[in-house]
């Protein structure tokens, strides 16, 4: 399931985080990548440090708080994070990201856009599926999740610079059609209780969603 998710930051957050990456260090993102995407990724990604650290930490903050990344994603833990820069014809070929980041099993990929789209030209975050290819272009703020086992890619950035935080989530639940299925019971549960309150129906789709999170959750 691939979903954009719309004003993860606010304008507020946006334009701290956007000053904070621009002044930081950059290097040669080839170095944080695997044995095979080495060779088709060429961007600039920020080198660590004290205040990468605390730009992590406000965006693990902030995921943890957003209700529809954590019904979709359910995070246990975020196994990394990249802050990565594109301009001047970088692109990151097809690839696959790593099952496994710093011992941890990666579930789902995200990109959240530091950058507004009128910026820059290409960029575009591409999905690769078996039908058709799906080219994504973020407004400034949003997010998209997708299963780290898709195929992927970055287009060429012709013009401009695209910015973007890029992330890897375990799951408490490493199923992805489990993790849909308590989605929907969550949807579901939400608006039965916004429309009719805390019913018997609702009772009984609030404790199917919650025992099935108990059957499911990893320890």
């Amino acid at each position: 399931m691939v979903v954009v998710i719309s004003n993860v930051l606010d304008a507020h957050a946006l334009a701290a985080l956007r000053e904070a990456a621009d002044a930081l260090e950059y290097e040669d993102g080839r170095a944080t990548a695997g044995r095979y995407a080495r060779d088709v990724k060429a961007n600039l990604q920020a080198r660590k440090s004290p205040a990468l650290d605390a730009i992590f930490g406000t965006i693990r903050k902030t995921l943890n708080a957003n209700e529809v990344v954590t019904s979709i994603a359910r995070p246990k833990r975020y196994a990394r994070m990249l802050l990565s820069r594109y301009r001047g014809g970088m692109a990151y070929g097809t690839h696959v990201d790593d099952p496994v980041m710093n011992g941890n099993r990666t579930d789902l990929s995200f990109t959240l856009s530091l950058t507004d789209p009128d910026t820059y030209t290409g960029g575009e975050l591409v999905m690769e599926d078996m039908l058709e290819d799906r080219a994504i272009r973020l407004q400034a703020g949003d997010m998209v999740l997708y299963p780290t086992s898709a195929l992927h890619r970055v287009e060429p950035v012709t013009e401009g610079e695209r910015v973007a935080i890029v992330g890897w989530i375990t799951s408490w639940v490493r199923d992805p059609a489990r993790r849909e299925i308590l989605h929907d019971l969550d949807v579901a549960a939400r608006a039965t209780h916004e429309q009719y309150g805390k019913t018997p129906a609702f009772d009984r789709l609030f404790k199917a969603k919650a025992n099935l999170s108990r059957m499911w959750y990893d320890d």
